[in-house]
């Protein structure tokens, strides 16, 4: 369950306070590879995943398609070891750095920005 209804569920209610959420609750989510600064992936959170993560230091996010929480790597074993979380001084993103086993995006690649570079100019 989202935490749309669910209320901020563990997550500390001082880090709640200071989040912004969209009208379905979730905020984005940034992967990034904690030594390289490699942009990963995006993803989405509640508080509830949020909590997750930075309580059990992997990567959890809220699936807006399956509605449900899934941890990276579960059924991949492409896992994210959390090193850090950061807010953005908005309070409106997650920054996720991650130690990355495997590939990040959902079809294999190493992330899920390098297939389709668009042109400049």
């Amino acid at each position: 369950m989202s935490s749309t209804t669910a209320g901020t569920g563990g997550l500390d209610p001082a880090i709640a306070d200071r989040l912004k959420r969209s009208a379905d609750g979730l905020v984005p989510a940034i992967a990034q590879q904690y030594d390289t600064g490699e942009v990963l992936m995006l993803g989405w959170m509640d508080d509830e995943a949020l909590h997750r993560t930075l309580t059990t230091g992997r990567g959890t996010y809220w699936s807006r398609s399956r509605q449900e929480y899934w941890v990276k790597g579960d059924t991949s074993g492409h896992v994210q070891h959390v090193k850090s979380v950061a807010l953005d001084c908005d309070g409106d993103t997650v920054l996720v750095q991650v130690d990355q086993v495997g590939a990040a995006c959902h079809t294999g690649a190493r992330t899920c920005f390098e297939a389709d570079v668009l042109p400049l100019g």
